[in-house]
């Protein structure tokens, strides 16, 4: 990743622009001979197709957007592309894929008697616990390799070479997800990763108005509205109220000590001035690429939604019961793309709103809101 900046915020216009078709082919490196029946989406979006006999895709109607184009079949590399959608539609070279090698090992397989508990935590912390969570269920339980280190307490899970299907009757999506990377550690960090794709659930019309409600719903406030907002350099009339928050560990905290003063961190949250979208996101030197970066952590108030005093961030009373994100850095710089869609995940920690949003309030990244809905 290249740390060039520029200190101007780059605006992006709101604009609308015609959707493009991108064909390709995909062939055997070795051999040259076309690839059949694999799999070809652009990851986390709606959008996607199987090969046919002669290794040759189409995907239609991608909206503009920078988008990570993925070629997938059991025996084969997963490979992957980077790529901008514009107004034009778009021919790819032909794209090779690498025939895996497989090592074939003795393989000793004995029951875990544990597995039922530790795939019932995994799927309340992948789903979540919210009212969409309760409308979602994982239809092939199976695929889903589940682990639990007594030693450390860390519960990691993947999903091999398979796709996690989970259908999302909340928001009207068939998630395609394969998990790369999955881990809760006992202090309450939760991180994954993966490639998905979506689809569409069949439904009436008085149906799919009631997920299109529901997906407005999930978006607005979330990372993804956030980012959109800051590219476009209008986070105060999106809803948005950025703060910046001090912290400081407290030498007296004592983990696991219930009591009102036993506090992790001595914090300082700044009113005023409330911070503008140049204090903390930059453009890059890379086309479509900007960066999110403080020295504090990132206070963000979602003002358009209210919500009970979330206890589990640091709410001072003169703050409004709006829905509050906490953003800390792991990293220098949380990269982000046009849609929304931070690169780099494990650079940030998320806590309170945004750290409650799970696989059950997951949108496309090529989502957009009906426009009537935004205001």
């Amino acid at each position: 990743m290249r740390k060039l900046l520029y200190l101007l915020l780059f605006i992006v216009p709101n604009i609308c622009l015609a959707q493009v078709t991108i064909t390709g082919k995909v062939i055997n490196s070795n051999d040259k001979n076309p690839v059949a029946n694999a799999s070809v989406f652009l990851n986390n979006a709606i959008v996607g197709d199987k090969t046919a006999d002669d290794g040759a895709f189409t995907l239609r109607n991608v909206k503009p957007g920078q988008y990570t184009l993925i070629v997938t079949i059991v025996g084969y590399e997963t490979y992957s592309l980077s790529l901008m959608a514009g107004t034009k539609d778009v021919a790819l070279p032909e794209i090779s894929l690498t025939p895996k090698t497989i090592m074939l090992q003795e393989v000793s397989i004995k029951p875990d008697p544990n597995r039922l508990r530790n795939y019932n935590d995994f799927k309340r912390l992948f789903l979540g616990t919210s009212a969409n969570a309760q409308l979602c269920k994982i239809l092939n339980p199976d695929v889903v390799y589940v682990d639990f280190d007594t030693k450390t307490g860390i519960l990691s899970a993947s999903s091999g070479d398979d796709f996690i299907e989970v259908e999302n009757k909340a928001l009207g999506y068939l998630i395609k997800y394969k998990l790369t990377k999955f881990s809760y550690e006992p202090k309450g960090v939760f991180y994954y990763e993966g490639i998905s794709v979506f689809e569409e659930l069949k439904g009436g019309r008085a149906q799919k108005r009631k997920w299109e409600k529901q997906r407005t719903i999930a978006y607005l406030g979330s990372p993804m509205h956030f980012l959109r907002s800051v590219i476009a350099d209008q986070i105060t009339r999106d809803g948005f109220q950025v703060l910046r928050l001090t912290r400081k560990p407290n030498p007296d905290y004592q983990e696991g000590k219930m009591g009102n003063n036993n506090y992790k961190y001595i914090q300082s949250l700044y009113t005023k001035p409330p911070l503008i979208a140049s204090d903390f996101a930059k453009r890059t030197d890379q086309t479509d690429l900007f960066a999110l970066g403080f020295s504090d952590c990132l206070y963000i108030i979602y003002t358009k939604k209210r919500e009970e005093t979330d206890l589990s961030v640091y709410h001072p009373l003169d703050i409004p019961n709006h829905p509050v994100t906490i953003l800390s850095f792991d990293e220098p710089y949380a990269f982000f793309d046009r849609n929304g869609i931070i690169v780099n995940p494990h650079s940030v920690i998320f806590e309170g709103d945004w750290a409650k949003s799970h696989m059950a309030e997951l949108l496309p990244v090529d989502y957009a809101p009906e426009k009537a809905n935004e205001k």
